[in-house]
């Protein structure tokens, strides 16, 4: 079986979820949030982080706005079990893209979802699109919908 670039991947699920991502490329990495928001000259708020850990195990997502921080023992308590961040093998066999790249939804596993309060303060914002090196926009409140994630405050 043949499988789909990242990209295309990610465009297929956005499609089947109800939305044409406009992906756009950049010459340079932008694996990092403030990477990502110094090429597309916006507020490093205004990136969504995909970040993978384990609650006791399980793989699970948080978003969270790019000049926040994961507070792990909020997150644990979200979640009822303890937070270990994720390695690279088990953030690509939960989600199907590499660290870097994980968009905020349209992976391979249904993860728990947890997202950043923070995310709403910005209408537009931007998101990983399966590859380190593209993004995608798309409203905040549309974000949360399509991430099926539980709104809360878990960062420091």
């Amino acid at each position: 079986m043949i499988r789909l670039p990242a990209n295309d991947r990610f465009r297929a699920a956005a499609e089947a979820l109800g939305i044409e991502p406009d992906i756009v490329r950049f010459s340079e990495d932008t694996r990092t949030a403030v990477q990502a928001a110094a090429a597309l000259d916006c507020d490093l708020g205004q990136i969504i982080k995909s970040l993978v850990f384990q609650c006791d195990g399980e793989p699970l997502l948080a978003l969270t706005a790019g000049d926040q921080q994961v507070d792990t023992q909020t997150l644990g308590e979200l979640c009822g079990g303890i937070i270990e961040k994720a390695g690279a093998e088990v953030v690509r066999d939960a989600t199907g893209f590499a660290i870097g790249g994980v968009p905020p939804f349209g992976h391979m596993t249904q993860l728990r979802c947890f997202v950043d309060r923070n995310i709403g303060r910005h209408e537009t914002v931007w998101g990983a699109a399966g590859t380190p090196d593209t993004v995608f926009s798309i409203s905040s409140a549309r974000l949360v919908g399509l991430s099926g994630g539980q709104v809360a405050d878990f960062v420091i």
